[in-house]
């Protein structure tokens, strides 16, 4: 068994790619137009995965686009994405100086939750050991659910 990807569908295409790709640092490795169903596939990868995504097409987030617009809700159902990050704190920032509401801080400098802008869950888990606690991530209260 392999891993492939996780499918989440998105109501503004935009708006995902921004968040994932400018302020999460995924890769758009490929993307497929399907004029006759009338939905985008947009697969990305993170930055270590790029090649092996290329390559195998796997591990990935593919993001599917319905062109007839739709409300999606209960994205928490499936759970939630996770990415492994060099500087737990430095994303947590640049997350929220771009307008992101960090719902679960990195208090213990080990985990945060962030969600993208169809509400999906993103767990991000700073690679190696915990950062040592600081402010204001160590003070800082949930917001939201995650």
């Amino acid at each position: 068994m392999q891993y492939l990807h996780t499918m989440v569908r998105v109501a503004d295409l935009d708006a995902s790619l921004r968040f994932y790709c400018d302020l999460l640092g995924l890769k758009e490795v490929r993307r497929k137009e399907n004029e006759k169903g009338r939905f985008t596939l947009v697969f990305l990868a993170a930055p270590e995965d790029e090649e092996r995504s290329r390559e195998q097409k796997a591990p990935e987030v593919e993001l599917t686009y319905n062109w007839a617009p739709e409300t999606y809700t209960g994205g928490r159902n499936f759970g939630h994405l996770a990415y492994r990050v060099d500087d737990l704190y430095a994303l947590c920032q640049h997350l929220m100086d771009n307008g992101v509401t960090i719902n679960r801080p990195p208090r213990d400098g080990h985990m945060a939750f962030v969600r993208s802008p169809d509400g999906i869950s993103v767990e991000l888990l700073q690679k190696g050991d915990a950062l040592p606690a600081q402010e204001p991530w160590a003070s800082m209260e949930n917001t939201g659910s995650w």
